[in-house]
């Protein structure tokens, strides 16, 4: 077909409410109800032309808020079937590469309606059970982000395209925008089934072939995602899952010479022992490996003497505390005007201390357990330190119990010192710093913002006086690269706040914008001549 066509105009996927009396929220306790009941399963690969489970150690996939309870079972995908997983997807890459954009867009479009509708309480569901999510956090994550990546970027992928160079008497020049020469492995977390969908599907909307190795504790979500991808019509080889831990995996794609590019999200020290690897390795490549990395953030919540104690409150609680602070977003350290923090420290106590804690399948809690037991225990260890410490105070919070499942209360932690570990060290967890600054000290805290902590993510300024809120704006422009006035540091939405920091969070190519979809294409430019020149000399010569 030679039509030059329109995609549909992306809209941000509502988000429902699962109040009592509802439809989603019958459908979604009947979903739940299904999959903990359900025999537990095998998490295949899926490479080539047939689903396979790996022949590697077993690992056990476990509900986080039960953790005596088994969703399933990984067999660790090996050196040897991740070779062959590359091997069949170069196979495919040409005629994926030649696959019009419109027919690869129509999949992963397919894809957004199938979770939105049919399969939405199931994404929602296996999110919930596999990764410790509330109803609320589910909904925002696995239904709507999600199906918002798949329909955004299809229309990004579209500006990419249609952005072509200006023509000359007698010339046509083109862009070409082609996939990468070779793979993209994709590494993803286990805290969003959406960016587990959206660091696979991005680079293969732009015609790359792709090998997928989602989080062991992400697993669950990721098989129902890639079955739905299939039944949207994604041809076998292009996205390749590969389940297990990574060291066996990324071994085998980042010495292969087709490695042509690593989406990324997760820690600081595994993103930089990629890169590590990869310049070790970078004589062998076929070509320079294009590396897009989100990874941690200590982000901050500064509150100015103008600032509304209520709204304050509200983002600090809900900031930190959403998903147990397990987002790469989440607050972890706050820095409140004495003045302010004298109207809001009982109630800001007080809410904290009221947050129900437990099973994801009561809706009524307003958050659940932490991942894993690595997780619970580093939170611990936090949280005993900090009871040791003479500068500091546990003022709400501080308690944990792994009994059932690895739950840790929100805490609070004030320290008089602004170099304390609580404002300086990643710990992804229910941990809230706050450092109390005289009113009078608010440009110095600017500074002091700025220079603690190595991330560069999140971070939000809660004031009503304009003049602060541009001081702000301006003394921390480097410190975060999603910035919020008056609002949690938390709840980026596709297409109206592109996400992504700098510093050790990440190379910032903002995911949910074209910005990171142009990662994916190498431009080849084409000049035809529609009249070629046919002497030789020129007219000096004569």
């Amino acid at each position: 077909m030679d039509a030059i066509s329109s995609v549909p105009a992306p809209v941000n996927e509502p988000v429902y409410t699962y109040a009592p009396g509802t439809p989603e929220r019958a459908a979604i306790v009947s979903e739940l109800d299904a999959l903990y009941n359900a025999k537990p399963v095998t998490f295949e690969g899926i490479y080539g032309a047939e689903k396979r489970p790996g022949s590697g150690h077993e690992i056990q996939v476990t509900m986080p808020s039960e953790h005596s309870h088994v969703l399933g079972v990984i067999k660790q995908t090996t050196a040897d079937e991740t070779r062959q997983a590359i091997d069949y997807a170069l196979a495919i890459a040409p005629e994926w590469a030649n696959t019009s954009l419109d027919d690869r867009a129509a999949i992963f479009l397919r894809a957004a309606e199938l979770i939105t509708g049919p399969y939405r309480a199931k994404m929602n569901a296996a999110t919930m059970l596999g990764q410790g999510k509330t109803v609320q956090q589910a909904e925002i994550d696995s239904a709507c982000e999600i199906s918002d990546f798949l329909r955004f970027n299809v229309a990004y992928a579209r500006q990419i395209y249609s952005d072509q160079p200006n023509n000359s008497a007698t010339v046509w020049n083109r862009m070409d925008y082609r996939p990468l020469d070779g793979f993209v492995y994709a590494i993803t977390p286990f805290n969003f089934t959406a960016i587990g969908g959206n660091l696979p599907t991005s680079p293969a909307l732009m015609g790359n072939v792709v090998i997928w190795k989602p989080s062991v504790t992400q697993q669950f979500s990721a098989s129902v995602f890639i079955d739905i991808l299939e039944e949207a019509g994604l041809p076998r080889g292009v996205i390749n899952i590969l389940p297990g831990h990574g060291s066996e995996i990324s071994s085998v794609a980042l010495s292969h010479p087709s490695l042509a590019g690593i989406h990324f999200t997760g820690s600081t020290r595994t993103f930089q022992n990629l890169w590590a690897e990869v310049g070790a390795n970078i004589r062998s490549y076929r070509s320079y490996p294009r590396i897009v990395g989100e990874t941690g953030g200590k982000d901050f919540i500064l509150a100015h003497p103008s600032a509304d104690p209520q709204a304050l409150i509200t983002a600090l609680v809900r900031g930190s505390f959403e998903y147990s602070g397990q987002k790469c977003s989440a607050a972890s350290r706050s820095y409140i005007a004495r003045s302010v923090w004298e109207k809001i420290k009982d109630q800001l106590i007080a809410e904290t201390e009221a947050l129900k804690l437990g099973d994801v399948r009561d809706l009524s809690n307003f958050t659940s357990a932490l991942i894993d037991e690595r997780a619970y225990n580093k939170l611990v260890a936090a949280i005993e330190k900090a009871k040791s410490e003479p500068d500091a105070e546990i003022i709400a919070g501080g308690t944990y119990d792994n009994s059932v499942g690895w739950y840790v209360r929100p805490t609070l932690v004030t320290s008089t010192n602004p170099a304390n570990d609580v404002f300086t060290t990643e710990f992804f967890g229910p941990l809230l710093g706050i450092y109390v600054y005289e009113d009078s000290e608010y440009e110095q805290v600017i500074k002091l913002i700025d220079s603690t902590a190595a991330y560069a993510l999140t971070g939000s300024i809660i004031a009503n006086d304009r003049k602060a809120v541009d001081l702000a704006t301006v003394g921390l422009r480097q410190a975060a690269g999603n910035f919020y006035i008056n609002d949690k540091p938390t709840g980026a939405v596709v297409g109206q706040q592109p996400f992504g920091g700098g510093r050790a969070s990440g190379t910032n190519d903002k995911a949910g914008s074209m910005w990171n979809l142009i990662r994916w294409v190498s431009p080849r430019a084409i000049k035809e001549a529609l009249l070629p020149p046919k002497t030789i000399g020129y007219p000096h010569m004569l």
